[in-house]
């Protein structure tokens, strides 16, 4: 083993948040090195080639919640991210109709055409909408109170209460429905079709292996809004390229301000030395820093790279109890021809969208039970994206690749079945069900890549399958994410950081948990610069 490196900082693992941390600890003049597993930066933004021409995003699949600021400031599109717009939003096809959902007055249009109830409660939802997520957004780059009671607590809690007392009384109690109820319950507050209630009720259950009816599943759908893509808020677009063209463009913005990444090199141990994080070893080094940021999943920080006897009892306990399960079963498809739905407009900008397989919410509700009682549910919640629409680069000329991110499929399975044998029975099943919207969709696979629940475990480290590296319940949220005590992203071990989804705000590739970690490690220095 080749002698001690020594760094300003370390950061275990080099998915968009680990990259972004790095990126601002650089940029400060640290001396900052990053350590990844695979063999390319990115985590589970990364794009791969699946079959013979064929690429796509492999996990994480679409744009909206990546932070403006993370985007300016690491000037990522000077380093090659281009995003576009999908031409319409979203497209739930149903028995007998549809619904569509874009810009433009779009989604009031044809909420008019099924209900003129329901289109004139569209405006009063969207108000109570935008006026939580405005709150909500102020609180996304910042790191949370912990409940130590220092200054930086106390400030954080003037600012709450200083924004949460600005709130009108009609918006205090649109944020205490949001944060309590169900989204299910909200829904059926403000309307009355039912595919109305599933257009807005899928974003309720993505990531989330709970009912829509589930109290707090409103906040997950809070959670899947407050993003925009391509400078237009609450809109979702693609990246040129796929999710790691996001993901390079980071590393290439880190290597500007000096960043040493190393891939293929997976930290085994975090080095504790008189209660202090003080290196990491790898396959074949020894790294050493003051301090260290992990932006790999709380459970496998704590309970696989540190020696137990580091951890007070209860917050081994704690974390052992952190819930980590998504029910996300993933696939890409490699397609000779685009689908045709039975059910759909005449204009085929339709094929840019989320293409959402889940007609009510009582089918969601019905795919979640089932999924719990039998592993996996026999009417899964299918989105489809087609992203070759809008992005000629990822397939052969005239042929299309398509992204199926699949509800509900149970990390474990009943009676001891397993995974690896029923994979290819699950993803043989989900393009049956596709088949029933779009007859001819199975005859047009030409190829495919499957990641059941258990493989995103092995492939990314998502404890549970979990995309969000830990469910986003009220439990696991803010200041109790992952563990109140340690929300601001700081560990019990002394310079030992947390910089990943398992931290506030949460999951997606938003790049706030690296920024806010980031932040905290530099305020740190600032209080503690004669150690450094």
């Amino acid at each position: 083993m080749s002698s001690p490196k020594q760094w300003d900082v370390i950061i275990i693992g080099g998915g968009h948040n680990g990259l972004t941390c790095a990126y601002y600890l650089a940029k400060q003049g640290l001396k900052t090195c990053v350590l990844e597993r695979s063999n390319m930066v990115g985590g589970a933004a990364i794009t791969e080639e699946f079959h013979p021409g064929f690429r796509n995003s492999v996990a994480s699949y679409t744009v909206s919640l990546l932070q403006p600021k993370v985007i300016q400031d690491m000037e990522l599109e000077r380093h090659g991210l281009e995003v576009i717009l999908r031409k319409i939003d979203n497209f739930l096809p149903t028995e007998n109709d549809h619904l569509l959902a874009g810009r433009n007055g779009i989604t009031e249009r044809e909420i008019e055409r099924l209900s003129p109830h329901d289109a004139r409660q569209y405006p009063k939802y969207q108000h109570a909408l935008t006026e939580i997520v405005d709150c909500i957004r102020q609180f996304l780059l910042v790191a949370p109170p912990n409940a130590d009671g220092g200054l930086a607590d106390l400030l954080a809690l003037l600012k709450l209460g200083h924004i949460s007392g600005k709130l009108s009384l009609e918006t205090q109690r649109n944020l205490l429905d949001f944060f309590t109820k169900s989204a299910g319950d909200i829904l059926d507050f403000y309307f009355e079709n039912e595919t109305v209630k599933a257009l807005f009720g899928f974003d309720a259950v993505v990531g989330h292996f709970a009912s829509p009816y589930e109290p707090g599943s409103a906040y997950v759908l809070l959670h899947h809004v407050f993003g925009e893509a391509a400078g237009v808020r609450e809109a979702w677009g693609h990246a040129i390229g796929g999710m790691g063209a996001i993901t390079q463009a980071m590393q290439r913005a880190c290597e500007e301000q000096g960043v040493h990444i190393e891939t293929a090199s997976p930290v085994h141990e975090v080095t504790v030395v008189e209660g202090a994080a003080v290196g990491v070893r790898t396959d074949n080094a020894i790294h050493l820093a003051p301090r260290i940021a992990s932006s790999v999943h709380p459970k496998l920080l704590f309970q696989q790279l540190l020696d137990s006897s580091t951890l007070d009892a209860d917050f081994q306990q704690r974390v052992a109890s952190y819930q980590s399960h998504s029910g996300t079963f993933r696939m890409n498809v490699a397609l000779r021809e685009l689908p045709t739905f039975t059910q759909a407009p005449n204009n085929p900008d339709y094929l840019t969208s989320g293409i959402i397989m889940a007609p009510s919410l009582a089918y969601m509700d019905q795919a979640w039970s089932t999924a719990r009682r039998d592993g996996w549910s026999q009417q899964p919640i299918i989105e489809m994206l087609i992203p070759s629409t809008l992005d000629n680069s990822l397939a052969p000329v005239d042929q299309h690749v398509a992204s199926l991110f699949c509800q509900q499929f149970s990390y474990t399975l009943p009676d001891g079945r397993s995974w690896d044998l029923e994979r290819d029975v699950a993803a043989d099943h989900i393009i049956n069900c596709v088949e029933q919207f779009a007859p001819g969709f199975k005859a047009s696979v030409l190829g495919r890549q499957v990641l059941s629940p258990l493989d995103l475990e092995r492939k990314f480290g998502l404890i549970g399958g979990d995309i969000f590296h830990g469910k986003m319940t009220l439990d696991q949220l803010f200041s109790a994410r992952p563990v109140l005590g340690h929300g601001a992203y700081r560990s019990p071990i002394k310079g030992l950081y947390m910089c990943g989804s398992g931290t506030h705000p949460g999951g997606g590739v938003t790049g706030a948990p690296g920024h806010n970690a980031a932040q905290q490690i530099l305020r740190d220095r600032r209080w503690w610069s004669r150690s450094w």
